[in-house]
């Protein structure tokens, strides 16, 4: 009877299997920084060269294409709504700095925004939903500069700066994965930054506070490079020193406030430097990716294992739970065994 017993439990409870990176052919050898899972079959990219890709099969075919007259651009961001819709994100100094919007699957773009300021720069954006949305700039005059719509990218107006706490030298957002800024319920915005700190607004942007981490920072090439959060009280910051990629030192904190306060992870990723996390919707875990390597949390960002496999810049899941990352020469992977770490 025992033994009988035993055989059936076996049977009936899953055994958890490791996660892991399933390579997809993306079609391009551009460096990838943006990506953006919609749904189970649904998914955008983007990166140099003017380059954008989609799916809708769930990643057995992507289509990439370049953006008409952008080709000298790079997309670090992307931020996508269904099959038709998405939005891209371009950095660099004066008008290098751009946004388009698609309706139509890609067939047409529409330059909505292209910064005029020549000591901005813009490193990523963030939506509530496909009408409201945030983007980030780097500070100017002791200052961040953030632009704001509520009607779909039709009118993109600049939050007052006296909004905006004061920045501090030289402060600003790494562009590295379209990550550095989440949008989270109807109004709820946060924005990680080169000093390791957090700007956060709980009215859609209109007015802003800032809190320190203790995320390593003191360098240029240091500080928090993507921020996640699953609810509006629970966070994460991750980051590091992207020159110094295998480098485990201060590179992960979390917050159970909504990011008034931080606590620094006394076990800091193991792979070192980090360029983009995010919450698996649906499971109790966490990923986060980087140049180096990849890792994953099951216990809200306290503890990590590795992920076996090459590194990856920028990473996404939709609500369904299929995530995907991108990263350098094109590299597009979709996240396997998710199922099997449900709680």
């Amino acid at each position: 009877m025992k033994k009988t017993l035993f055989l059936v439990l076996c049977i009936i409870i899953p055994q958890r299997v490791a996660p892991q990176w399933l390579t997809q052919t993306s079609g391009t050898t551009a460096r990838l920084r943006g990506v953006s899972a919609v749904s189970a079959t649904v998914a955008w990219a983007s990166g140099a060269n003017g380059v954008y890709l989609r799916t809708t099969d769930g990643g057995a075919n992507w289509a990439s294409a370049i953006v008409p007259g952008a080709e000298a651009l790079d997309f670090r961001d992307v931020d996508a709504f269904d099959a038709d819709t998405a939005y891209l994100l371009s950095i660099g100094e004066g008008d290098r700095s751009r946004i388009y919007k698609t309706t139509d699957g890609g067939k047409n773009w529409q330059l909505q925004f292209t910064n005029r300021n020549p000591k901005a720069f813009f490193d990523a954006m963030a939506f509530w939903d496909a009408s409201h949305g945030v983007a980030v700039s780097d500070s100017v005059d002791g200052r961040f500069v953030i632009i704001k719509t509520t009607d779909g990218g039709a009118n993109w107006k600049e939050i007052p700066p006296e909004k905006i706490p004061p920045a501090r030298a030289g402060e600003g957002a790494f562009a590295a994965s379209g990550t550095c800024v989440v949008t989270q319920g109807k109004n709820n915005v946060w924005i990680g930054t080169t000093a390791a700190r957090a700007l956060r607004s709980t009215d859609g942007g209109d007015t802003w506070q800032v809190a320190m981490t203790p995320v390593q920072t003191g360098q240029p090439s240091a500080g928090i490079f993507s921020i996640a959060f699953k609810d509006d009280r629970n966070g994460v910051v991750v980051g590091g020193d992207y020159r110094k990629e295998g480098e485990a030192r201060d590179n992960v904190a979390t917050t159970a406030d909504g990011g008034r306060t931080w606590n620094l992870v006394k076990g800091p990723l193991p792979g070192g430097f980090r360029s983009g996390v995010a919450y698996a919707p649906g499971a109790s875990m966490l990923v986060t990716v980087g140049p180096s390597g990849s890792d994953y949390s099951l216990d809200g960002g306290a503890s990590w294992t590795p992920i076996g496999g090459q590194g990856y810049h920028a990473i996404s899941f939709a609500q369904s739970g299929a995530g995907w990352a991108v990263g350098e020469g094109g590299r597009i992977a979709k996240y396997g065994d998710l199922p099997n770490l449900r709680k």
